[in-house]
């Protein structure tokens, strides 16, 4: 860890970031902002500050175009205290590649299952690509995982010096009220995320439940779906308080994703008061826990989650979120970094 300092030189290297939506960027986003109030010069270098090429199959995604050696002047000029490299896309591996040659030391994270979400596009089998990411963390000081459930598959899978880091949600923007009306049929069953097919989408729309079902969000499938399934609601994105109302007018948050490390979305929806459906799987099961049915319901069964969480305690929903604090996510995030000279990287 970081030897005690009022301030620290951090930076984070990252091929997600804006413009693109989704949690990893709202993580990064927000745990930057939470470390430079506590006093520490943090600085991001994302695919912003690169050419890019659209990646292939979700152009919405930014790949930087041989940024090694632009990134190498940047990582210098920064002269960091702690590097941490937060993806494994060009940005990710150009970075490693410095540190190793420089035998500086860094931490990393296990944002993406991107072995599945490969799968899910060309059908490729997961394992070769498992056994690069072990290797791409593996020369790490740390690797750093959202959930319990995530920490003990890839131990399984050979990965180590895993560092548990949890999330957080913004309580003052995320609240029960005010909520959309929505002038629809209720209850209100609501999906907010990207509009991709490693989200599994379909799986919730092809339920039969009463009421409605509202889609928030955009993404390489919004097309399609809004082709296939005329009786959705499709709102586009959403951000800031509309995004809120949108959370806080639902009966229920549908989390159909079987391949999340996380679900940011699922604290946001809490924190507005309303219960969760979900599959028992790794995001679900870990913030849910014992709390699962006072706030929503995990069921293989996804269409008996989603009745079940109709029963759900609004109020319980909005407590259990106040359990997850961006401030806390930050510290730990913090006292997991290592000195880019200090002891010797994991083998």
């Amino acid at each position: 860890m970081l030897p005690p300092a009022p301030s620290h030189r951090i930076l984070i290297v990252t091929d997600a970031w804006a413009p693109q939506v989704n949690g990893v960027v709202r993580t990064l986003t927000t745990v930057a902002g939470e470390l430079r109030a506590m006093g520490h010069v943090v600085e991001v270098i994302g695919p912003d500050r690169f050419r890019t090429i659209p990646c292939p199959t979700y152009p919405d995604i930014a790949l930087s175009l041989l940024p090694r050696r632009r990134l190498i002047r940047l990582i210098e000029a920064f002269r960091p205290d702690a590097l941490h490299i937060a993806t494994e896309g060009p940005l990710g591996l150009a970075a490693r590649g410095w540190a190793k040659r420089r035998g500086m030391h860094f931490t990393t994270a296990f944002h993406t299952r991107f072995a599945e979400y490969i799968r899910a596009r060309t059908g490729l089998p997961v394992a070769p690509i498992y056994a690069w990411m072990r290797r791409f963390h593996g020369a790490g000081a740390g690797t750093m995982v959202a959930t319990p459930s995530l920490q003990r598959e890839l131990a399984t899978r050979g990965f180590r010096h895993i560092r548990p880091w949890s999330r957080g949600v913004d309580l003052d923007l995320f609240t029960p009220e005010p909520r959309e009306t929505w002038d629809l049929p209720r209850p209100i069953f609501l999906y907010v995320g990207r509009v991709a097919v490693e989200k599994n989408i379909g799986a919730f729309l092809d339920l039969e439940l009463p009421g409605s079902k509202v889609v928030v969000g955009g993404g390489p499938q919004l097309a399609s779906l809004q082709r296939d399934y005329p009786g959705v609601t499709f709102t586009g994105p959403r951000f800031g308080a509309a995004l809120a109302r949108a959370y806080a007018g639902a009966d229920v948050f549908v989390f159909p994703s079987l391949t999340d490390t996380f679900g940011l979305v699922i604290l946001e929806a809490l924190a507005c008061g309303t219960p969760v459906a979900a599959f028992p799987v790794t995001g679900p099961k870990d913030v849910l826990a014992d709390a699962a049915r006072m706030v929503g319901a995990v069921d293989a069964d996804l269409r008996a989650a989603a009745l079940a969480a109709l029963d759900a305690d609004r109020h319980a929903c909005r407590a259990h979120a106040e359990r997850y604090s961006w401030r806390a996510c930050a510290e730990i995030f913090l006292s997991h970094l290592v000195p880019v000279n200090g002891a010797p990287a994991a083998e």
